[in-house]
């Protein structure tokens, strides 16, 4: 059986998989695109030599990147998504009632159509009616927008090339001009294992911007240093407290995971002061 030796930018170590079959390979104005077939992960998608998603584990790394700030929002109608091609992140999105509008920015249309075609049950709510496709720079998008965004989220490939442009602090200014009082915004920012630099390198650059920052982590076995963290900001409203009733159907995500998820605040000032050693 051959093996998919991924190429992560930022790892220390090297993650391997066993290839039972290349179901596609391609490349797209903007990234190399794969998709393979795994005995124990089933299909993987994969940009750039980095694993993206597989069809085991995505609903962990989809419901906390949607479902933090759309609970500690009290009623969200208008959402964007910025990055996340494959779906997943809307399809969670889609499942709270009170969503009106979801705009749906892909940079790289091609991977929209890969996924529909490898990935139906991560890709399944993209034509939904309420979602908006915008192939285009998420950067370009928010820019001088009004603020009638509840929340804004993105679900970006590693902090590298045209990805970027999403981790800047001009990005961030114009993500908070286009949420309304009570919005959010939410963003992955790598591993507290791996790249401890980067999460604190992003944090501060949000800080610079937003008054509420904040910081919450998931486990995700197929992303390098699996304990992986998701960079929270506010106008105002802290995202640890829940505003909205849990009604959604997940598989990971609870109220109880909600609360769990934030750093405890020692900690986490001690991340922010650099003194936290590991």
């Amino acid at each position: 059986m051959i093996k998919f030796y991924e190429k992560d930018p930022y790892a220390p170590i090297q993650y391997t998989y066993e290839v039972e079959n290349i179901l596609y390979k391609g490349k797209s104005k903007f990234q190399e695109i794969m998709v393979i077939q795994n005995p124990h992960f089933g299909r993987m998608l994969i940009l750039d030599g980095v694993v993206q998603i597989t069809e085991r584990d995505e609903f962990f790394y989809h419901e906390m990147l949607t479902h933090v700030v759309l609970h500690a929002h009290p009623a969200p109608k208008k959402v964007i998504v910025i990055g996340g091609g494959d779906g997943g992140a809307v399809r969670e999105v889609l499942k709270h009632k009170s969503v009106e509008k979801v705009y749906f920015v892909e940079i790289d249309e091609d991977v929209i159509n890969v996924s529909k075609k490898f990935f139906p049950t991560v890709a399944c709510d993209i034509d939904n009616p309420r979602v908006e496709i915008k192939c285009m720079d998420g950067a370009d998008f928010v820019r001088g927008r009004n603020a009638d965004i509840d929340a804004v989220i993105v679900d970006s490939t590693d902090i590298v090339g045209f990805a970027t442009s999403l981790f800047t602090k001009e990005f961030f200014t114009s993500i908070k001009n286009c949420l309304t009082e009570n919005g959010f915004y939410v963003t992955l920012s790598e591993s507290l294992h791996f790249h401890k630099d980067i999460v604190i390198e992003v944090q501060e650059t949000m800080k610079g911007v937003f008054p509420m920052v904040d910081l919450y982590t998931a486990p995700i076995a197929t992303y390098a240093g699996n304990w992986w963290t998701f960079s929270v900001a506010s106008k105002g409203p802290s995202p640890r407290e829940m505003r909205k009733k849990f009604e959604i159907k997940a598989k990971y995500y609870s109220e109880e995971i909600h609360h769990q998820a934030f750093l405890p605040k020692d900690m986490y000032e001690k991340l922010m002061q650099r003194k936290l050693e590991w």
